[in-house]
């Protein structure tokens, strides 16, 4: 069985977080969480993650994924090292099988290269294959000397090379394959004889190398795929790649995005072919948007469905669907657990919390619908307000088809307003509406004539 051992261990100091490094995101997911996708996608069905820093955080995280983790040793006197890591997961590797040792902060590597990694490791006929690239600029990296016949001789450390090495432009991308034997076999002949006491994985490719096997080295299509996340610089270079990768997948499937240097999709967001969205829109975690909507500037759109048609100006969704046809905005929130129906507007400074709103409702303006239950064809006028919370409970408010809540109005939850019932404006509502009727609850208007001057006089 092919396996993967993901070397995720480490502190990443450079990043100044009490977050483990493997666990800061990238358009909405962790770096560990793409090298783990793309290993799946690979074909590759057992991955174990080598853990150590954060480690319980990271176990978390992943506990709904089937991936094996291993405990990297902390302490003082632990010789760490690339091959130190890798050694813990030596136990799953199988004479038979191909190992592929893959680094879990290297989140822009595609199923695509790794599944080319491995056919060339396999047609080749090769014991160990190195994933290089070439770089203009390879300083940093080690350089990669090849033999005559090309296979892979030696790597060479930057603080190794000569200066004829540090020409070389082709490097190691720390990414490797192995047959399992014969990984085994050279872990077990490392040795920590170095400046920095520790065990090194390369150092496999050059005992291998010794012994007479072959190391291939293939080079990657796109450098940018080996590029690692060491500090928060090198974070912001990944979400910059990874956001222009997953913008271009949307706009060769038929989405319009009007400006995608500033358009933030994470990954796993589905969108509907003839779908425009203009600058500024931020569409985050499991959200599904249909075919041919509009989402405007300045909205954001969290785990939510929008079904086909639907516009979006400068809204706030959250954990809510929206059905087709609907208007959402300007300046709209619906919070988590709101449902609304089709063709329903939702305008500007109107808030919706765990509700249902049926189709052909409207709620144009300054207005507060909590906890509520409303039907078809209902009009919520200007600055109405669903009063679902006493002090300790919430209470639900129920709305009728083809009612209509007259602006200013107050409905103080638990409630009923039947079918056809109207409210009239200012009013506020605490016992049930019968269908059909009319409720109007303020107080009578008394004008009460000469008052000013009466006023006036008095205080002279």
């Amino acid at each position: 069985m092919n396996i993967s051992i993901i070397l995720a261990a480490g502190e990443g100091t450079r990043m100044k977080s009490q977050i483990p490094k493997i666990l800061h995101k990238v358009c909405g997911k962790p770096l560990l969480e793409y090298v783990v996708d793309a290993s799946e996608g690979a074909g590759i069905k057992k991955n174990i993650v080598i853990v150590g820093h954060g480690k319980e955080e990271v176990i978390e995280y992943f506990q709904e994924r089937d991936v094996i983790f291993k405990e990297q040793p902390i302490g003082k006197d632990i010789p760490y090292g690339t091959g130190f890591a890798v050694m813990q997961g030596k136990e799953y590797i199988e004479d038979e099988g191909i190992v592929v040792v893959l680094c879990g902060d290297t989140p822009l590597i595609t199923e695509d290269t790794l599944k080319k990694l491995l056919d060339f490791h396999k047609e080749g006929g090769f014991d160990g294959t190195v994933l290089t690239a070439l770089l203009d600029d390879p300083t940093g990296y080690g350089r990669i000397d090849r033999d005559e016949l090309g296979n892979i001789y030696r790597i060479i450390e930057q603080k190794d090379a000569s200066e004829e090495e540090q020409n070389i432009k082709e490097i190691n991308s720390g990414i490797y394959c192995f047959d399992g034997g014969l990984l085994k076999y050279a872990l077990g002949k490392l040795n920590n004889n170095n400046a920095q006491g520790e065990f090194y994985i390369t150092d496999v490719v050059g005992i291998l190398r010794s012994e007479g096997y072959r190391i291939g080295g293939y080079i990657v299509e796109d450098s940018l795929e080996i590029h690692g996340v060491n500090s928060r610089i090198q974070l912001a270079i990944s979400e910059k790649i990874m956001r222009n990768r997953i913008n271009k997948i949307h706009m060769e499937n038929g989405v319009t995005l009007i400006d995608p240097e500033n358009t933030y999709i994470e990954d796993g967001i589905s969108i509907g072919s003839d779908t425009i969205i203009y600058p500024g829109v931020s569409i985050q975690g499991s959200t599904k948007i249909g075919r041919d909507c509009i989402i405007r500037s300045n909205s954001r759109i969290v785990d939510s469905e929008i079904q086909d048609q639907v516009e979006v100006d400068s809204s706030l969704i959250e954990s809510s669907f929206v059905g087709s046809r609907a208007t959402i905005g300007p300046y709209a929130h619906l919070r988590p657990k709101s449902r609304i129906g089709k063709a329903v507007h939702i305008g500007n400074f109107v808030e919706v919390k765990n509700s249902s709103i049926g189709e052909n409702s409207k709620a144009g303006h300054l207005a507060y619908i909590g906890d509520a239950v409303v039907g078809s064809n209902v009009n919520i006028g200007c600055g109405v307000i669903f009063v679902n919370y006493n002090g300790r409970d919430k209470q639900v408010t129920t709305v009728g088809n083809n009612a209509f809540i007259g602006s200013n109005s107050n409905l103080v939850a638990p409630i009923t307003i039947e079918d056809r019932a109207y409210i009239a404006a200012g009013s506020t509502i605490t016992q049930d509406v019968e269908a059909g009727s009319l409720s109007i609850a303020r107080a009578q208007q008394v004008n009460k004539r000469g008052w000013v001057d009466k006023k006036d006089l008095e205080g002279k």
